[in-house]
């Protein structure tokens, strides 16, 4: 079976914070929630009262949002993560394990990358597709 699958080899990432200023749920576990409280030097239970939201789905906390649907945590002025040492592992993970529709026409670490590449699976390799 043959599919098409992006090529992030060459991804760098160049702080423009397009991921960042993306909407939507940063959704963090009860360890990320303990390492960012510690780091920001909050306690665990201020920060889950006044700096993280239940998902809609009500699955998890998430990271709370700016009115403008972008991180609480994202700096656009100095570029950076202010929590970046302990940043949720959905952050760590872009581009490579998830990404958004259009995000390459965003993503200024996106201008080094080749096209889409054709990958071979082998009949053993098992493809699993899920509507959410």
């Amino acid at each position: 079976m043959n599919v098409e699958k992006e090529d992030l080899s060459a991804f760098q990432c160049r702080r423009c914070g397009a991921c960042c200023k993306w909407e939507g749920p940063v959704r963090v576990t009860e360890q990320e929630i303990d390492a960012i409280a510690d780091y920001l030097g909050i306690e665990l239970q201020r920060f889950i009262r006044d700096y993280t939201y239940l998902t809609p789905d009500r699955r998890s906390l998430s990271l709370l949002e700016k009115e403008d649907g972008s991180c609480f945590y994202y700096d656009d002025r100095r570029k950076c993560c202010l929590i970046n040492p302990v940043k949720p592992k959905q952050c760590r993970d872009f581009p490579y394990r998830w990404n958004f529709s259009g995000w390459r026409m965003f993503c200024a670490g996106a201008g080094n990358l080749k096209n889409r590449k054709t990958v071979n699976l082998f009949h053993s390799d098992s493809l699993f597709l899920t509507a959410m």
